[in-house]
């Protein structure tokens, strides 16, 4: 029997940018079955033929080839978390709600709703554009599907600024912390709990790095202007054997959010330091990104979209761009935190403006933008 997640999903680019995020929200993407999703967004942005359209997997890349001294990227993922009984979407006091509607397919309806004005020629924007369409992005990087377009093909990535439609309020959010998650372990020795002073005790022997957390006094950091507060915590804690024997091993697991004047390396040394005595082992880091504000086409951006811009609290991706030099910046409707929620949801006219917005940067010159 066909089901209607069977049948080929089809996008009107030229409906209401509300219309169309529902309509995206409607197809169901969670991470890993982005398929469907990706087959309407390649067969919208084929129906114009001035485009230039490729395919890799479920990555879809649109270009223009208009001569323009600067390129932008428009990047976007299609996929989202598990649907949590939010399907089909739904409209009530002036918000779309529904999976996705905040993070992020209202932000890739905005991404399409632009397409649409270049394909159809309502707008010629000063710069050539190229979007980008992602899979994966909820899950572990290694199947990331930017990850695997920098890795494979970084010429399509090939740009002077990217603008990445993560939510956030319809603010500009400029570069993103860095993550670094590090377990801290203590060693002890087993033995009878009814006998404890023969063996030693191996959570007790973490007292002291929990009290370095609870000492620890995070960075505020100045980074081009920008204010970024960095935070380590604590997230896990492991150890134990039996309800009778004293533990010979306990790991804490640490969570560093680091400021972008930090790289990985020195993200590790400052951990080491922290933790001086203790074994530590990084589990897994990503890049902070820088902002790019001393770039004119980021400034030019920021002028246009709204003129004011905020530290990015968070990773996102655009340290995968900061990573092969293009600065980006993190702009789109949606509340991120609304993201991921049962009760997601994004605020109507936030649609309308950013979409605005956006339209109105690409078509202004740098004298228009005041440069």
């Amino acid at each position: 029997m066909t089901t209607a997640a069977d049948q080929p999903a089809a996008l009107d680019l030229s409906r209401s940018v509300a219309q169309l995020t529902a309509d995206l929200v409607d197809i169901e993407s969670v991470s890993g079955n982005e398929a469907r999703i990706a087959d309407a967004v390649e067969a919208a942005a084929r129906r114009h033929g001035s485009l230039s359209v490729r395919r890799l997997g479920n990555v879809v890349i649109v270009r223009t080839e208009l001569g323009r001294p600067d390129r932008v990227v428009l990047a976007g993922h299609l996929d989202t978390v598990p649907v949590a009984g939010n399907l089909p979407s739904r409209l009530a006091d002036g918000r779309l709600h529904g999976c996705g509607t905040s993070d992020m397919k209202s932000g890739v309806a905005v991404q399409l709703r632009v397409l649409e004005h270049v394909g159809s020629g309502a707008l010629r924007p000063q710069v050539d554009l190229t979007w980008l369409f992602y899979d994966c992005e909820e899950v572990d990087s290694a199947r990331n599907g930017l990850n695997r377009v920098a890795a494979e093909h970084p010429e399509l990535l090939a740009a002077d600024l990217a603008i990445l439609l993560e939510p956030t309020n319809g603010t500009v959010e400029g570069g993103c912390q860095g993550s670094m998650r590090a377990g801290v372990s203590t060693e002890g020795r087993r033995a009878h709990s009814a006998r404890s002073w023969l063996g030693s005790n191996a959570i007790h022997a973490a007292a002291p790095i929990l009290q370095r957390l609870a000492d620890y006094r995070a960075r505020e950091v100045e980074v081009e202007g920008l204010t970024y507060r960095e935070g380590l915590n604590a997230v896990f804690i492991e150890g134990g054997v039996a309800g009778n024997v004293i533990p010979d091993r306990c790991l804490v697991t640490v969570n560093y959010r680091f400021a972008p004047d930090r790289s990985e390396a020195e993200a590790e040394q400052h951990l080491r330091s922290v933790f001086d005595g203790f074994s530590l082992t990084v589990l897994d880091s990503a890049p902070a990104a820088r902002p790019g504000l001393d770039r004119p086409l980021a400034r030019r951006a920021v002028a246009a979209l709204g003129g004011e811009v905020a530290a990015k609290l968070g990773w996102t991706d655009v340290a995968r761009f900061s990573a092969l030099g293009i600065p980006a910046l993190n702009f789109s409707p949606g509340d991120p935190n609304l993201a991921h929620r049962p009760d997601e949801s994004v605020e109507l006219a936030q649609l309308d403006r950013c979409e605005r917005l956006l339209v109105d940067f690409l078509r202004a010159g740098p004298e228009q933008a005041g440069d």
